[in-house]
C-alpha cells in the first residue's frame, strides 16, 4: 500500500543530542525549517503525545508523532542520533533512529498507516544496520528512499 509518505533530503541528518527533550526539539526544528511548520505548535503536540507514553518504538527507533493541520499528507523527518538517547522504550534499549512523523489533522486512518509503514520498514535488521553504518545524511536518505521504493513494489 503507498502511503504517500514526502521526506526530502534536507529532512535527513545525523546529529548529536543527549536526551528525549533535545530529540523533540530537534524534530520539531527539522519541521519548522524544512516544511514552514510552526516549530511552538509542533514541539507541543509532540510532546502532548509523548506525555500519553513514549513513542519508543524499540529496536532502537523512536516515531514521535502528531498531527497539524498546516501539511496535506504525512510528512517525515529522519536524525540518526551519533550516540543512543534514552527514550523510555518498551523494550527499554536506548534509540539511535528518529522518524518525526507529522499527519494532517483529520487524517485518522492515513495517519496510522503511515506509522505502520515505518514500524514494518524498521522490523527488518538489514534496513536498520543500513541506516545506522551510512556515512552521512545523503547516504541516509538514499537507503531509506531505497526501501520505501522496494517495499511499494
Amino acid at each position: 500500500m503507498d502511503v504517500n509518505l514526502r521526506l526530502l533530503p534536507e529532512a535527513v541528518a545525523s546529529v548529536r543530542l543527549q536526551t528525549r527533550d533535545e530529540v523533540l526539539g530537534c524534530v520539531a526544528e527539522m519541521f519548522a525549517a524544512v516544511h514552514g511548520l510552526d516549530y511552538a505548535e509542533i514541539l507541543e503536540r509532540l510532546e502532548e503525545r509523548e506525555a500519553l507514553g513514549s513513542t519508543g518504538f524499540g529496536r532502537g527507533v523512536a516515531i514521535p508523532h502528531c498531527r497539524s493541520s498546516d501539511v496535506s499528507r504525512p510528512t517525515v523527518v529522519l536524525l540518526r542520533l551519533e550516540q543512543p538517547v534514552d527514550f523510555a522504550a518498551a523494550d527499554a534499549m536506548p534509540v539511535s533512529l528518529i522518524f518525526g512523523l507529522v499527519s494532517p489533522e483529520n487524517a485518522g486512518a492515513t495517519h496510522l498507516h503511515a506509522l505502520a509503514a515505518i514500524s514494518r520498514l524498521m522490523r527488518d535488521d538489514a534496513t536498520i544496520d543500513s541506516l545506522l553504518d551510512a556515512s552521512d545524511a545523503e547516504a541516509l536518505f538514499a537507503v531509506i528512499t531505497n526501501q520505501f521504493l522496494r517495499d511499494a513494489a
